[in-house]
Parts: C-alpha cells; sequence; structure tokens
C-alpha cells in the first residue's frame, strides 16, 4: 500500500482524535476560566500541561511502563497456555467439560479488586502476583472462545477424515485448531487488555515498581502533582490498546483467509 492509500484509511481516525483532544482543551479551559470549578485541572487537565510533563518524565513512565507490560505479557501468555489447554480437554471429552467448565464460569464470579490483595499477600512478590492475575484474567476468554471455535468444525469434514482413520491428534491438528483461530483471536483481543488492567491492579496494592505504583503515588500527592497522575492513567489505557492492536496484527498474519482481511474485489 502507497503512502497516499495509508494516509486515506488513517485520515477519519486522525479526524477523530484531532476533535477530542480540540474538544479535551476547550472543556479544561471552561471549566477553568468560565465555571471557575474548584481543582479544574484535576479535574480535566490542559492538553499543553500534559505534553510538557510527559517531556519532563518520558523516561520514568517508559521504563515503569515496561515493567508493567512484561509481566502482563508474561501472565496473558500463561493463561493462553492455560486456556488453550482447557478448551481442548472440554472439546475432546463430554465429562471433563461438565466437571471443569462450572468451576472456571465459577471462578469469573470472584471480584478481581479482591482476589488482587489476597495473591499479593500470599506471594509476598509483585512480579510473581502480577504474573497470576494476568493470567488468571486471560484464561477464561480464551477457553471459551476456544472452545467454541474447535466445536466450529465442520462434522461433514470431521466424518471424511475418521472415514480416512485419521488419528484424533491428526483431527485436531488439521481441522479443529485452524478452524479455531478465528474465535480463539477473538478471545485473545478480549484477554489482552484485560491482562494489563490486572497488573496495574495488583502494583495499586503495594507494589514496588510499574506504572500501578507512579499512579498511586502521585495520586496521593495531590494537586500539585496532578499532570503525573494524568500521564500514567493515559499511559495504562494505551498499553491495553497496544496490547489489542499486537494481537489484532497477529491475527492479520496467521489468518489472512478471513473475509475482513481480504481485499476489495476478491483478491486475496
Amino acid at each position: 500500500m502507497n503512502f497516499q492509500g495509508i494516509l486515506k484509511r488513517s485520515a477519519p481516525t486522525l479526524m477523530w482524535i484531532t476533535g477530542l483532544l480540540v474538544i479535551w482543551q476547550l472543556l479544561s479551559w471552561m471549566l477553568l476560566n468560565v465555571l471557575q470549578v474548584p481543582l479544574a485541572q484535576s479535574k480535566l487537565p490542559y492538553i499543553h500541561e500534559l505534553l510538557k510533563t510527559f517531556t519532563e518524565y518520558s523516561g520514568t513512565l517508559f521504563s515503569q511502563a515496561f515493567v508493567t507490560l512484561r509481566s502482563a505479557s508474561i501472565g496473558f501468555l500463561v493463561g493462553t497456555l492455560a486456556g488453550i489447554l482447557l478448551a481442548i480437554l472440554m472439546s475432546s471429552s463430554k465429562w471433563i467439560e461438565q466437571l471443569a467448565f462450572p468451576y472456571a464460569v465459577a471462578s469469573q464470579m470472584i471480584p478481581i479488586l479482591g482476589l488482587a490483595p489476597i495473591v499479593y499477600g500470599i506471594v509476598h512478590d509483585d512480579g510473581v502476583s502480577r504474573i497470576i492475575i494476568a493470567a488468571f484474567m486471560t484464561f477464561f476468554p480464551v477457553a471459551l472462545n476456544m472452545l467454541r471455535g474447535l466445536r466450529s468444525a465442520d462434522p461433514s469434514a470431521i466424518e471424511l477424515m475418521h472415514s480416512y482413520a485419521a488419528k484424533p491428534l491428526t483431527v485436531y491438528w488439521k481441522l479443529r485448531f485452524p478452524q479455531s483461530l478465528p474465535s480463539l483471536f477473538t478471545g485473545l483481543k478480549i484477554a489482552a487488555p484485560l491482562a494489563v488492567t490486572g497488573a496495574i491492579l495488583v502494583e495499586l496494592m503495594g507494589a514496588t515498581e510499574g506504572i500501578g505504583v507512579i499512579m498511586l503515588r502521585n495520586l496521593y500527592y495531590g494537586t500539585s502533582h496532578v499532570y503525573m497522575f494524568w500521564l500514567t492513567v493515559i499511559v495504562g489505557a494505551f498499553l491495553g490498546f497496544l496490547s489489542y492492536l499486537m494481537i489484532s496484527l497477529i491475527e492479520r498474519l496467521a489468518t489472512p483467509w478471513q473475509p475482513e482481511f481480504r481485499k476489495p474485489g476478491g483478491n486475496k
């Protein structure tokens, strides 16, 4: 794709972002100068002040964001593997599904805000706790969507493979697993931002490093550090968005046959 094509495709997004920034700046000015709301900058700070603070503390923000993203990524991988394994086991045996699925659903009823301090109190290691919580928040959406994908294989195709005496492993590798990839990536795109959120939540419980730690410290400092606090919130949101984009890119490379990835006109 040439530069003009890229610019044409990204123009609507750029317009939305520009419009949002203009509205943000205007509302911030109105809160401070027209409505004269107390602590107006704490409620909606000026964008140029955020940019100024970012240039001063970008090194700290990037280093702490990397700590959060690293733990979230490890937990995401662990949760993904656990979810895929559970989905394969449940798809291969109705008995295993009846035994495991209710517990998997019940695990999601536990408030993560209450589970995070419990895990942190047991493990006494913020890095391991981040990984555990990120994995916990990842495995269920991955397992659920993977199971749906594994069962979406055409029954006639399965019967055909069985007629050729294909082994169960061959059926999974040649048919079920490729058929499940779109559903799997749906679960991964849901789980990736959740893993980042889980890692940040653990950091708010008393960790020593991470973007959540910087967020909590600047919240306690009050109005004198309001711009830094807002930056940590924005960086945390960006990490979740970045994780979603990365999974979307991998999905495009791994499943190019999906209709939304094909060029107009039917050309692949």
